[in-house]
């Protein structure tokens, strides 16, 4: 895992695109949390870890402390190109936020995702993660979108 660098965001843009997971507002969400993270390198808010994979980027996860919590932090963003996944570079991520996010005094780590068929791989993948759905909104994002809730909660 290594920081994040202007030269990544082209690639990085293109795994978001390829995964065919995030809509075109969402590509564009994602793509501002980048940008503020490079422009603003005072802001606290968002760490991202970028994973490699033959020399480019190949994945990242955008994450963060929880303004106004005691020790609670959320993950953001997390993609992978859909070409390496399946060869351990999206957990690889996964392990080093929730490390480093325990390094500066989390007790849990908080996710949300889609209810939507296409998600499924996706919530899968938490669940492998240890990751518990802790709630769930009913038509969060729009009408028969549900958001739901991930929580991994550590020991201290």
């Amino acid at each position: 895992m290594r920081k994040l660098e202007r030269s990544d965001l082209p690639e990085l843009e293109r795994v978001l695109r390829a995964t065919s997971a995030f809509t075109e507002p969402e590509v564009e969400c994602a793509m501002e949390l980048l940008h503020i993270v490079l422009d603003d390198p005072a802001q606290k808010d968002y760490l991202v870890a970028v994973a490699d994979h033959e020399g480019k980027a190949a994945g990242y996860i955008l994450y963060g402390p929880v303004p106004v919590t005691e020790g609670n932090f959320d993950i953001y963003w997390i993609a992978t190109d859909p070409a390496v996944q399946g060869k351990g570079l999206g957990r690889a991520l996964m392990e080093f936020a929730e490390a480093d996010a325990r390094a500066r005094g989390a007790r849990m780590v908080c996710l949300e995702t889609s209810s939507q068929g296409g998600y499924q791989r996706t919530r899968r993948f938490y669940d492998q993660a240890g990751y518990i759905q802790e709630s769930c909104i009913r038509d969060f994002y729009k009408p028969g979108d549900d958001r739901l809730t991930y929580v991994k909660r550590f020991s201290s």
